[in-house]
C-alpha cells in the first residue's frame, strides 16, 4: 500500500534510505552518506512531497518528490525486485506527470531500474559535492 509520509515514518525512512545507499552507492564516502542522511532528516523530507510503500504495515520503501522530479527512490533491499519501486513511481506519475531524476553513472542498480521504467538519458553532468558523473533521466 502507498501513502502519504507522516512524521512518525522517519525512523523507517532512515533505515531504509541507509540500506539501500550501502549497496547501491558504495563509491560515496563515508562522510558524504552522513552528511546526506543529515540533508535527508533536515532537508530533503521536509522540502518534498514524500511517499511511503508500506508493507505489513512498516515502511520498506519511499520516493520523494519535487515537483515532478524524483528526489529520492529508494526500497529496503530485502524488498528489491518485487515491484515496490515501479509502483512508486507509477503512483508519482499519476500524481505529477512524466517524471524526472538524476542518478549517479557508477550507481548500477538505479541506473538499470530507471531505463528498465522508460526513463531516457537527456543530460550528463560532474556532480559538485563528489566529482562523480550524474545522468539526468527523462520517462518517456
Amino acid at each position: 500500500m502507498i501513502r502519504e509520509y507522516h512524521e512518525t515514518d522517519l525512523k523507517y525512512v532512515i533505515e531504509v534510505w541507509h540500506s539501500s545507499v550501502l549497496i547501491a552507492h558504495n563509491f560515496l564516502t563515508e562522510e558524504f552518506i552522513r552528511i546526506e542522511q543529515n540533508n535527508l532528516i533536515d532537508v530533503y523530507i521536509p522540502n518534498t512531497k514524500t511517499f511511503v510503500y508500506l508493507y505489513d504495515n512498516i515502511v520498506v520503501g519511499f520516493i520523494s518528490l519535487i515537483g515532478n522530479e524524483v528526489g529520492g527512490l529508494f526500497v529496503s533491499p530485502l524488498y528489491q525486485r518485487k515491484n515496490i519501486g515501479k509502483l512508486l513511481i507509477e503512483y508519482s506519475e499519476k500524481l505529477v506527470g512524466k517524471l524526472e531524476v538524476e542518478v549517479f553513472d557508477k550507481n548500477i542498480i538505479g541506473k538499470s531500474f530507471y531505463y528498465k521504467n522508460n526513463f531516457l538519458l537527456i543530460k550528463e553532468s560532474i556532480h559538485k559535492e563528489t566529482s562523480e558523473k550524474v545522468l539526468r533521466l527523462r520517462q518517456k
